[in-house]
């Protein structure tokens, strides 16, 4: 059914009463403002080219659900597009799902400026909704106010979705973020957010699986497509991996990462392909984060053909990530006590990528002292520094508690790693051998 378009009517009620008579809505031509509303099972929501499906950005519609925010279960915000427990949706079309980010993002600069803690009576609802979010990981989203905002599409505890074509801007936080969810396909799509425009990746797949993200744009805020499996006490709770994720033919720009595993990785994350991707401008291309505390299983991760160019660093494995805790004892370079919080991560393969013109450094692997990086293999590959417009080595990643080095060469500390064929250029010491290296 085509929905009529009428001047300051919210158009979820009109979508949803469509849907449920013939379980199609089609949006055609124009700027469509809506409410945040769920999407029910054997729904197809058809966005055409010169339609908008535009959030509205006030605060009190996005009522209190209980998901995940950051990979921790809570109550948080409504997301403003929610798939929740359906099967058999399609969102399609050439249009555009605008989440109307500016006012969020300000509001949440606003607050990490101003203060640490609940003020607002939105918050304070939150606070009490979740009275132990003060001991909840964080990731750098602003968990410490609680002001959770929402993701502009969520596929929660849900299988068989499809989205293309459509163009996704302006989302409040992530922006789409499977959860949950099984046989997914993502195919075509196109996501931009600003640079500076906090907390907004592009695509986060967690703890779900048999997913496919393929010829799709991503130029965002944060990480570009990332994979998480959950954060903390709730996400080994809930031991919900992800796997069999291939992701093929994409290109993101000028986010903080291309290809991007964790931080949260409270369960196993295996069974991953990254294959034919350009990464260009991103701050980092390939990267897996982590750190104590994070817990969770990592292996069994292939990065493919992989294109990177003007990055700070195009190969990143680092398990002394620093965002969200101030914490110093996690980044110890002493052996700790291995328990269900260790992260473990073995086998991962960077097999023919090509990256020129790293600002930074040529990558770094640093595993734990009490657990390193297991069988890792780069092969047939080139990682190599840009001439000018250079950075300090110590942005390759956002790490703590590691010495500083001043090559701009590959650096390895507490890693197991066979390279070969494999070419690193630049000036000075080509491979940086720090403590517990097995180089082959």
């Amino acid at each position: 059914m085509v929905i009529q378009l009428f001047p300051g009517m919210d158009a979820a009620s009109n979508i949803l009463n469509a849907l449920k008579e013939d379980g199609e809505a089609i949006l055609r031509g124009g700027v469509y403002l809506s409410s945040p509303f769920k999407l029910p099972s054997s729904s197809h929501l058809v966005i055409e080219k010169d339609a908008t499906l535009k959030f509205i950005p006030d605060f009190s519609l996005y009522k209190p659900v209980y998901t995940r925010w950051e990979g921790v279960g809570c109550w948080c915000m409504h997301p403003c597009l929610f798939v929740d427990e359906s099967e058999s949706v399609v969102i399609e079309g050439e249009g555009v799902i605008d989440g109307s980010g500016e006012l969020w993002w300000k509001t949440c600069l606003e607050k990490r400026e101003k203060h640490r803690s609940p003020e607002s009576e939105l918050e304070l609802l939150y606070a009490s909704l979740n009275p132990d979010y003060k001991s909840q990981p964080g990731g750098g989203g602003g968990r410490e106010f609680q002001f959770l905002r929402p993701p502009l599409l969520q596929i929660h505890k849900s299988r068989d979705v499809r989205i293309s074509g459509v163009t996704f801007i302006n989302s409040p936080f992530w922006t789409l973020h499977p959860l949950f969810s099984e046989h997914i396909v993502i195919d075509g799509i196109t996501i931009k957010n600003p640079y500076d425009a906090p907390n907004t990746d592009g695509i986060d797949i967690e703890s779900s699986s048999f997913v496919s993200v393929s010829s799709s744009l991503i130029d965002v805020g944060d990480d570009g497509i990332a994979i998480k499996s959950g954060s903390g006490e709730s996400g080994r709770r809930d031991n919900v991996p992800s796997k069999h994720i291939q992701i093929k033919g994409c290109a993101v720009k000028a986010a903080h990462g291309g290809a991007v595993i964790g931080s949260e990785t409270a369960a196993e994350i295996a069974d991953i392909l990254v294959e034919d991707c350009s990464f260009d401008g991103t701050d980092r291309g390939v990267r897996i984060k982590t750190r104590r505390g994070r817990g969770g299983y990592i292996h069994d991760i292939v990065f493919r053909n992989l294109r990177m160019r003007d990055n700070l660093c195009p190969f990143v494995i680092n398990m002394y990530y620093r965002c969200g805790t101030d914490d110093d004892s996690l980044f110890s370079l002493e052996p700790q006590i291995v328990d269900e919080s260790t992260p473990v991560i073995h086998s991962i393969t960077i097999d023919n990528c090509v990256a020129t013109g790293s600002r930074a450094s040529c990558g770094m692997a640093v595993g734990l002292p009490e657990m390193p990086i297991k069988n890792t293999v780069i092969k047939s590959s080139l990682f190599s520094i840009a001439s000018d417009n250079l950075e300090p080595v110590d942005k390759s990643d956002m790490y703590r508690g590691l010495p500083p080095v001043s090559s701009r060469g590959l650096r390895l500390r507490n890693i197991e790693v066979h390279i070969e064929g494999t070419e690193i250029a630049c000036d000075g010491e080509r491979i940086i051998k720090e403590e517990g290296v097995i180089l082959e």
